[in-house]
């Protein structure tokens, strides 16, 4: 029985916990939605896991849904016997001025009948670290980094307390790094401070070390808030977990499907074009004729597969942030929904062609796809990267149950060759 629950407020979010929750010793179940906890066989591999995480699409929703589907998340979670909880958010902090991180975490509070927690965005294994309050991405501040460009959320303040405080009815307070240098019991005795009793504790940390520490001094919370990162700390039970087989073979039919805007994605993009068969999405075609315009990707996916297998396709969204401001006749410019709506209609045709390996961008895009093809829990498999994963997922699409292996990549993570390198942990 679990005992460790985790709701994610992306997908790609809710794989990059479960991959280092697996790598500290824990049988970990990604369950996709609360539903999933209890229902079909994710509920049998629920109750022989450690910890759970629950994927929710919350990151970019109204305040009132994200708060609704992490109580149910919540309510699941407690029902499946945890007793520990946390809240994964972004490393980047992605949020807009009125959430969903502080609402969010302000509701979870409360229903635990908790008033206080840590919040700590730090993941110095993919650049993200935190100093003296303020979040840095690679070394510049979050508002100076490509992330002030994000087009559902753009990050224009490095300042967490500034960031925070807007989003929640708490206090928010600062624990700067020379009290996590102290030690874990000094650190713990700041947490503990009078004046920090009903506060939302941003902490500072610039090292895996730092990101230990944090974990262990707040050991006695029942909720922690972060990045995957504070995982680091929660050693489990066994010192090597299993982790899944992979559902396909070398050779099988794969895909690329890249939706994110990010300037990561965009290099990796970049990189990919040069090197594998590739489409870009026409959105003003997709407006025209959707099925038809799907049908072709899909068709000149299929002809990729026969004319060079090791090379899987890649059909992608952006080269540019322009890409995604193109006008609909209408003057809309709702170029996101419109490429998440094509990337799992792609997807869940080609799973029905044969595709058993697909690599996603995005996260958004990845909650879209992953919705698309039914998938109901996912087993986590081999690394690729710092917050990357291949994932052996179960799902239901076309009226047919498949598996295959999915990995979910967040835009702005992994290294440049991703697109070209990943299938390789797969072999």
């Amino acid at each position: 029985m679990p005992t460790l629950g985790a709701i994610a407020d992306d997908f790609t979010g809710a794989t990059d916990l479960a991959t280092m929750l697996v790598a500290r010793g824990h049988r970990t179940v990604v369950a996709v939605g609360p539903d999933a906890l209890s229902e079909g066989p994710g509920a049998a591999a629920v109750r022989h896991a450690d910890a759970v995480v629950v994927a929710l699409k919350s990151r970019t929703a109204p305040v009132a849904e994200a708060v609704g589907s992490s109580l149910a998340a919540l309510r699941a979670l407690r029902d499946a016997g945890c007793e520990r909880f946390y809240f994964k958010y972004c490393s980047t902090f992605d949020s807009t001025p009125r959430g969903n991180i502080g609402p969010v975490t302000d509701a979870l509070l409360d229903a635990l009948g908790e008033h206080r927690t840590v919040v700590v965005p730090s993941f110095p294994a993919t650049g993200r670290t935190v100093h003296e309050g303020r979040l840095f991405v690679h070394g510049e501040p979050l508002d100076e980094s490509p992330m002030r460009h994000h087009p559902l959320t753009p990050m224009r303040d490095s300042r967490l307390t500034g960031l925070l405080t807007p989003q929640t009815g708490h206090p928010v307070a600062l624990v700067g790094l020379d009290t996590v240098r102290a030690g874990r019991e000094a650190l713990r005795a700041a947490l503990d401070a009078p004046e920090l009793a009903d506060a939302l504790a941003v902490v500072d940390a610039v090292s895996d070390e730092d990101l230990v520490t944090i974990c262990e001094a707040a050991g006695h919370l029942t909720l922690v808030t972060g990045a995957a990162g504070l995982a680091l700390g929660l050693t489990g039970p066994r010192a090597e977990a299993a982790r899944a087989e992979p559902a396909s073979r070398p050779g099988d039919p794969g895909i690329v499907l890249s939706g994110s805007a990010s300037s990561a994605t965009r290099a990796q993009v970049a990189h990919a074009r040069t090197r594998l068969p590739h489409r870009k999405l026409d959105l003003a075609a997709l407006r025209a004729d959707f099925a038809g315009t799907v049908a072709g990707l899909v068709a000149f996916a299929r002809r990729a597969w026969d004319d060079d297998p090791a090379k899987p396709p890649l059909i992608y969204a952006v080269d540019d942030l322009a890409d995604l401001e193109q006008s609909a006749p209408d003057g809309t410019t709702a170029g996101p929904e419109l490429v998440e709506r094509a990337l799992a209609a792609c997807a869940t045709d080609l799973v029905a062609a044969g595709a058993r390996r697909l690599l996603v961008a995005g996260g958004e895009t990845s909650g879209a796809v992953v919705t698309a093809l039914g998938v109901r829990t996912l087993s986590i498999g081999s690394p690729i990267a710092p917050g990357v994963t291949w994932a052996r997922a179960e799902g239901r699409a076309h009226g047919r149950d498949h598996t295959v292996d999915l990995a979910l990549k967040s835009g702005n993570f992994g290294g440049t060759a991703i697109f070209t390198e990943a299938w390789s942990a797969l072999a």
